[in-house]
């Protein structure tokens, strides 16, 4: 008897160490993968085998491809657009990065390639309601957009449409209007440094300075790079795109140690500012 009342009290004595780890993983249920590396971060893939699927023209996008990780369970999407006279090829290697970490993602064709950033925003919002509505995989309350040059001005003009969406990455971004103090979703604006077309100083500086409705916002600054740089697939964008999703579209704390503190100019990034640390 008295060794089985040792034992019971040693299991009594053992339950509250272990509850707070069961109530932290309860905590977050869209955690997806497993937890992040400096390496992983900057990796060309994730852990998630990825399907894809062609998405006809449709009469509010110009249709496109849906990435989706081979799994049971429910996952944030993300939509992407090109920029001004591109197709989705040119923001194609998003869909399966970002899809084997675990999101679904769709990268568009716009209606036509010469669409203004606002119907870019309006196609971005139309195909993210497509997936949502047509994959069972995406989980519609935790949705994103990224685009490219005049993509990124639809990413920003989405953001002010739907205050819902959960993260935003313009890219480059080309908008006429520069002020964005409506946008409350958190933002991640990535700019080259020697960009030509849409020069920080009059396109993504304003941009980001202009975003203070905001409970989150970062502007990085890649070293020498044009206006191509910041959607391209190089291990700075690759670990501060996918970083900045997960902490937002997946509410994965995790991630939390690639985005704050704030990096310090170096070889790659010539400035990075930010909100941290965040909510």
């Amino acid at each position: 008897m008295r060794t089985k009342t040792l034992l019971a009290a040693l299991v009594l004595a053992l339950i509250p160490a272990t509850a707070p780890a069961v109530a932290t993983a309860a905590a977050n249920p869209y955690e997806r993968g497993p937890a992040p590396t400096a390496a992983s971060v900057e990796a060309s893939r994730g852990t998630f085998a990825v399907t894809s699927a062609a998405v006809a023209r449709q009469s509010t996008f110009g249709g496109g491809t849906v990435y989706t990780p081979t799994s049971d369970l429910t996952f944030g999407a993300i939509a992407v657009s090109p920029g001004f006279t591109a197709t989705q090829t040119s923001v194609a290697h998003f869909g399966p990065r970002l899809a084997s970490y675990g999101f679904v993602v769709i990268t568009i064709n716009t209606l036509s390639t010469l669409d203004d950033p606002d119907s870019r925003g309006r196609q971005l919002l139309a195909a993210l309601d497509h997936v949502a509505r047509t994959n069972p995989r995406v989980d519609a309350s935790r949705l994103a957009v990224m685009g490219h040059s005049m993509g990124g001005g639809g990413a920003l003009r989405a953001s002010a449409t739907r205050p819902a969406l959960q993260a935003s990455i313009p890219m480059a971004g080309w908008h006429s209007t520069k002020s964005w103090s409506t946008v409350r979703v958190p933002t991640l604006v990535l700019g080259g440094q020697n960009d030509p077309t849409a020069p920080n100083s009059q396109h993504s500086t304003p941009f980001y300075n202009s975003i203070t409705a905001a409970p989150d916002k970062a502007f990085l600054e890649l070293r020498g790079g044009d206006h191509s740089a910041p959607r391209s697939d190089n291990v700075t964008v690759r670990k501060y795109t996918l970083s900045w999703l997960k902490r937002f579209v997946d509410d994965d704390v995790r991630y939390d140690q690639f985005l704050c503190p704030a990096p310090a100019p170096n070889t790659l990034i010539s400035a990075y500012r930010d909100t941290c640390p965040h909510a």
